[in-house]
């Protein structure tokens, strides 16, 4: 009996020290949020339709912010394409120098790589021009492409001209700017030109230890 006694005021105790835990006597709300756009995220899904955020008067079009450059990416040709008629950018764009003036063996390896997979369709894995799609007259494309040997003036295009060219498209050749990112475009103009003085890449600069005690 002495037990069961024990056991009920220990059983009520319990139930009191609950119940006194939920009472209004304890804080529940959050208090004041100093930055509430931190605290609580719209996360947008990607292709997820963001109309809504128009009608809380919030401006989002799913495209980075200009001029800005992703990590580990490098900036956009800085020239826009020509309207019209006018030329001024595509004979300014001679002016734009390859950043990448050398490749490592494992970067001219994959600009190899995209040229196969981009342009050797059309000109060839030679860069003669006698791609697949040519084929000597016997493909389905009846003009050959530019041979980027051997044309006198595309073998002499600046790197930069041939950017500009890669980036928006020139004459019946389509813009590649969606097949490749701005990096592996001017990787693959840097095999073209190597190809064009004879196929040997230039070496990359060594890298000095600079770690050494002095």
């Amino acid at each position: 009996m002495r037990t069961t006694k024990i056991l009920i005021f220990g059983w009520t105790a319990v139930l009191l020290a609950g119940f006194s835990s939920c009472s209004n006597g304890v804080r529940r709300d959050p208090g004041s949020i100093y930055m509430p756009d931190m605290a609580y995220s719209r996360a947008v899904e990607t292709y997820s339709d963001v109309k809504y955020l128009n009608d809380q008067g919030i401006h989002y079009d799913a495209t980075p912010v200009a001029g800005t450059v992703k990590r580990g990416g490098i900036a956009v040709f800085p020239l826009s394409k020509d309207q019209g008629t006018d030329t001024t950018n595509y004979v300014a764009s001679k002016q734009v120098a390859n950043p990448y003036a050398q490749l490592d063996p494992k970067d001219f390896l994959e600009a190899a790589r995209l040229y196969r997979v981009n342009c050797a369709i059309c000109h060839g894995e030679k860069l003669d021009g006698n791609g697949p799609i040519y084929n000597g007259g016997n493909g389905p494309y009846p003009i050959a492409p530019k041979n980027l040997i051997a044309d006198p003036v595309v073998s002499k295009m600046p790197e930069g001209q041939m950017m500009y060219s890669v980036t928006y498209g020139k004459n019946l050749m389509g813009s590649y700017a969606s097949q490749m990112s701005t990096r592996q475009r001017w990787m693959v103009i840097h095999y073209v030109k190597t190809m064009q003085s004879g196929g040997k890449p230039a070496a990359a600069p060594a890298v000095t230890d600079t770690t050494k005690a002095k």
